[in-house]
């Protein structure tokens, strides 16, 4: 990393760095991994180098398809270059199928299809746990209007269906998945994009077949390692060597 770069956020996973162009940001993304509300946490080697390159992956397939995203780079193996954005204060939740809370609070099987694709959001502050919060409660508080949530669903059940059909196509099942949602501005035009992050880290995937699991639930439920998990993730989705061996260096395809 080059030294004496302004620091302007520290999460749980990934770093933000002042960016090296007006209105931009580095994105450094950390071994770091944490559940239960960072009550359980370890440093997962080579997790950083598989979700920078996932992420990339994911992002630029959303713009491709004309999916705004705060996506411009990717800068080295653990860094990206994203647009500054205004982060709004949600975690955008879509489930395709029941598992983890929805599956404890309804009393559902994990697993169990639910009958369209549900959007939740979860309010972001890790000091109360991120709880749910309804539309009511996002518009009262100003996080923002009726028609930012008409947008943001829309662009969450976009994500889905590429998601879903990129993941299914490489025999994966995607459950659910969160994304963070900002705001950009044009002098006075205002759009939504889509922001943070698209890794494991912020997916449930599950083999199509077995219903081994390839995401951070490995590391919540200790299910084996983390890195093989995402390793299998980038490899069947083409971004590793099909004959991989070493899952804790991995070699990724540029």
């Amino acid at each position: 990393m080059a030294p004496r770069r302004k620091k302007i956020y520290e999460g749980k996973a990934k770093i933000l760095y002042e960016g090296t162009e007006p209105g931009t940001l580095i994105q450094y993304f950390k071994d770091d991994a944490t559940a239960f509300n960072a009550q359980k946490k370890a440093t997962i080697e080579g997790k950083g180098v598989l979700n920078n390159r996932l992420s990339e992956f994911f992002m630029t397939g959303l713009t491709n398809i004309g999916v705004p995203n705060h996506f411009i780079r990717r800068i080295n193996m653990r860094e990206q270059l994203v647009r500054q954005v205004e982060i709004i204060p949600l975690e955008v939740i879509v489930r395709n199928f029941a598992a983890g809370s929805i599956a404890k609070r309804l009393g559902m099987e994990e697993g169990t299809p639910l009958p369209r694709p549900i959007v939740e959001y979860s309010f972001k502050n890790d000091e109360l746990g991120d709880p749910f919060v309804s539309e009511e409660y996002i518009i009262a508080f100003g996080w923002a209007s009726q028609q930012d949530l008409d947008d943001i669903v829309s662009l969450a059940l976009r994500v889905n269906d590429f998601l879903s059909g990129v993941f299914f196509g490489a025999g994966i099942k995607l459950i659910d998945f969160k994304i963070e949602v900002g705001r950009i501005w044009d002098g006075d035009f205002m759009r939504l994009v889509v922001a943070d992050e698209i890794s494991p880290d912020s997916c449930r995937l599950w083999d199509v077949k077995t219903g081994q699991k390839l995401d951070k639930d490995v590391f919540r439920r200790d299910l084996g390692n983390l890195t093989d998990a995402y390793t299998e993730v980038a490899r069947r989705l083409g971004l590793m060597p099909a004959n991989t061996t070493n899952l804790t260096k991995p070699t990724l395809i540029n």
